[in-house]
């Protein structure tokens, strides 16, 4: 099989130690491909260095929207810049997180839309993260001419799912899927299309069933591969080519 991680946080130090062993585990798999998308300009070096030494990795760039603190205005400027850099498959991870308590609403909206512009003018997809936003980040997207995108760890309603998906986008799935009582998850990804379903891990984070309290990790991606093809009554072998299809289409792999 050949399955693309859309989603995985392998530059992080948590990986230092054993990084060469999860990528070899990887191809051992089938996991041909995984996107690692930034989280604050301090880490691009690391996160640009470690995507150039391995085939398999591809980086995104990008401001997250939980870390709104750590950002300023001639962060935006450099993200600019650096995608004059034609390795550079996305913009991301990007967004709005409502969920935080005491959050700078403000400063993230004005932070998304201006990465939302640079996407627009260097026509890059955008990765997404999104938490109690869905319809703010609708209303942003609908002022701009994005080329698609992926909303990662998708947890918002059917109705939201196809306004995502009318404007290009894809939607993502992880962990999550294996969680036995992870009901609206399950029926989410059962009526979306598999067309519109991209495959992650979101690693280290969001650990699925089989692993619960576990480090998550690339090489994990085949237990939601498995969740998907059960939940969809489909072969994961199918599920596996569509969704590395989808991944492949999106950011021009």
């Amino acid at each position: 099989m050949d399955v693309i991680d859309t989603h995985c946080h392998l530059d992080l130090a948590v990986f230092d130690s054993d990084r060469q062993q999860i990528l070899d585990n990887c191809s051992r798999l089938g996991v041909s491909g995984i996107i690692v998308p930034a989280i604050e300009a301090a880490g691009w070096p690391q996160l640009l260095r470690l995507c150039s030494q391995h085939e398999m990795l591809r980086p995104a760039l990008g401001l997250h929207p939980v870390f709104i603190h750590k950002h300023g205005i001639e962060d935006i400027d450099l993200l600019d810049q650096h995608l004059d850099n034609k390795n550079i498959i996305a913009v991301g991870e990007i967004g709005l997180d409502f969920y935080i308590e005491n959050t700078d609403k403000e400063k993230q909206t004005d932070f998304f839309d201006m990465q939302l512009s640079i996407a627009e003018k260097h026509k890059l997809p955008v990765i997404l993260h999104v938490r109690k936003a869905h319809d703010e980040v609708l209303a942003l997207i609908k002022t701009k001419n994005i080329v698609g995108g992926s909303c990662h760890a998708f947890n918002g309603s059917l109705e939201q799912a196809k306004r995502y998906i009318d404007y290009g986008f894809k939607l993502g799935f992880g962990g999550t899927l294996t969680l036995p009582n992870a009901r609206k998850i399950h029926e989410l990804a059962k009526n979306i299309a598999l067309e519109a379903i991209l495959l992650e891990t979101d690693a280290p984070d969001m650990s699925g069933y089989q692993h619960k309290g576990q480090r998550n990790q690339p090489d994990f991606i085949i237990d939601a591969l498995n969740a998907l093809a059960q939940i969809k009554n489909l072969p994961a072998e199918e599920v596996a080519t569509r969704t590395t299809l989808n991944a492949r289409q999106l950011f021009r792999l």
